[in-house]
């Protein structure tokens, strides 16, 4: 039973944008800050031993268990999409690569009239946020709640890997948050002491105490309430029914590119043909939600490895099994202590790319089926990802029910430049995986296999075997424009007290992973409501 129902601001969805934005606003003691999450705090040990993603990720307790529609450009399959249904959301769930992505992603998005957005705007946010490991420079501090680190484990292959990749002409950088994004190294991870450090554990974990801050976990937030086109609360079922929580100030969706476009929709705020379709009425006109809707396609290539030094072979024998876990729980270190992958490439494929264009996320193991655990043959794996795709999809409710999913279209591979630059970053694989320095290890290639030659067979490939890498975006556009959904201080158009702030707002997909930048977007906007009280 809640002791009050009424708050300054009701936050929804406790994932990476909405814990940074809680534990920043609750900062000012004038203010009560409500944060209504579906899912429960984050118990599991799973969530916080930094490999435990393997277990977590794909699992009902902790995730929402999304599919897409048959997809055309992915030869018809229907695509699971993980999302975070926990405090922490996505950030407790994946793989824990800290990627700011390329500066300029965010002077794109103030050229697409995110006005305030761009680098040098989002530069400190990212600096207040990190406990960096290393020393503090220009681009880097220590002191912020989110703990980042290099890579412990240093697996043979990867090593071997990483010369191959210079071999083949890439660049070795030590740090993929520097000057510049391009090139060969090894990862750094969101991870404190030997734990996973999540934006539940970062920031909001430190925030409990406080007394101006309500956490409301198990608590499914239904649709937001409206005087005419004034948002005024939630209705929500929490375990004890369904409820109304009252904002004075504010009502702000975090719940991200799948969850947000959702909640408006249901509140009848949306494309008025899109919401009759699904038996709403319509309060407010917004076309654009749940279009705009961006995802990194991730195809894998996966090379027999000839020695058995691959995590596949440790994952499947017990007593190697039980030395893993002696050794993270000793000394926090080895298998147990990495996150989804140890070495990455940031390059250039396309012959007119100014900034690298693909990603690599390079691991010393492989899983043909995550959910059916490693594979029974050693193997090592780079997946190959395209940064700044072009193809749009979208996503739209198909009743008022709030639990009914959303039907998602991901329309992967629908741009020819898409089609082009996942084939040449496939065919940079395959060139980085035949050069010397990996001839120890290196024992043919199991996918997509050598038959597959052309450049017909291997976007088939990618039809075939590509899939999500977890960064879906865009779906509540930020701009200026009188077709984006919020303005760049976030608002949502047409409805006053009502905000956005997560993966949803990116005009465009950042070059990386999105964990980072979702967690310094709720940064922002807690700045930006501090404004008017400083002044």
């Amino acid at each position: 039973m809640l002791d009050r129902i009424e708050f300054d601001y009701v936050i929804v969805g406790a994932g990476s944008s909405g814990c940074a934005l809680a534990a920043r606003l609750s900062e000012r003691a004038t203010c009560s800050v409500a944060l209504v999450e579906a899912g429960n705090w984050d118990r599991s040990a799973w969530l916080h031993i930094p490999a435990g993603y393997y277990r977590t990720a794909f699992s009902p307790k902790f995730n929402w268990g999304y599919v897409t529609e048959p997809d055309p450009g992915l030869g018809g399959r229907a695509i699971s999409w993980p999302r975070g249904k926990v405090v922490g959301g996505c950030s407790s769930i994946n793989g824990l690569v800290y990627i700011r992505g390329q500066k300029e992603d965010f002077r794109r998005w103030r050229q697409l009239g995110a006005i305030g957005w761009d680098w040098e705007d989002m530069l400190p946010f990212f600096l207040r946020m990190e406990d960096q490991e290393r020393e503090e420079d220009a681009l880097h501090r220590k002191g912020g709640p989110l703990g980042v680190v290099d890579i412990r484990e240093h697996n043979p292959i990867m090593k071997a890997y990483a010369e191959a990749a210079q071999q083949a002409g890439i660049t070795w950088t030590d740090d993929f948050n520097g000057k510049h994004q391009e090139g060969v190294g090894y990862y750094q991870l969101t991870i404190r002491g030997r734990f996973r450090s999540s934006a539940a554990s970062a920031y909001l974990r430190p925030a409990r105490h406080r007394s101006n801050l309500t956490v409301l976990t198990h608590t499914h937030a239904r649709r937001v309430l409206l005087d005419n086109t004034r948002a005024t609360g939630i209705e929500v079922d929490a375990p004890d029914g369904r409820r109304r929580l009252r904002a004075r100030r504010e009502v702000i969706l975090c719940g991200g590119a799948i969850n947000s476009p959702q909640l408006l929709e249901l509140s009848g705020i949306g494309n008025p043909r899109v919401l009759k379709a699904a038996g709403i009425e319509p309060v407010v006109a917004c076309r654009g939600i749940g279009e705009n809707l961006q995802d990194h396609l991730q195809v894998k290539t996966v090379f027999h490895c000839k020695e058995r030094v691959t995590i596949n072979e440790t994952m499947r024998n017990p007593l190697k099994l039980a030395g893993v876990g002696l050794d993270y729980f000793l000394r926090g270190r080895g298998l147990l202590s990495v996150g989804a992958a140890q070495i990455g490439i940031f390059a250039r494929v396309m012959s007119g790319s100014e900034t690298p264009d693909v990603q690599f996320h390079v691991m010393p193991g492989s899983a043909t089926n995550p959910i059916n655990g490693m594979d029974k043959f050693p193997a090592f794996t780079a997946t190959v990802c395209q940064l700044r795709p072009e193809s749009r999809g979208n996503l739209h409710v198909v009743s008022p029910d709030p639990d009914q999913q959303p039907r998602i279209v991901a329309n992967y591979l629908a741009s020819e430049s898409d089609r082009t630059t996942i084939v040449q970053g496939l065919r940079l694989s395959r060139r980085i995986a035949r050069q010397p320095a990996l001839s120890r290890y290196y024992g043919g290639e199991k996918y997509p296999g050598a038959k597959v030659q052309s450049d017909g067979d291997l976007l088939a490939w990618a039809r075939n075997a590509g899939t999500t890498i977890y960064h879906a975006s865009g779906t509540c556009r930020m701009g200026s424009d009188d077709d984006a959904v919020v303005t760049p201080d976030l608002r949502v158009r047409g409805v006053d007290r009502l905000r956005v702030a997560d993966a949803s707002v990116m005009p465009t997909l950042i070059s990386g992973n999105t964990n980072a930048t979702c967690m310094a977007i709720g940064e922002r906007l807690a700045d930006l409501l501090a404004a008017p009280e400083r002044n």
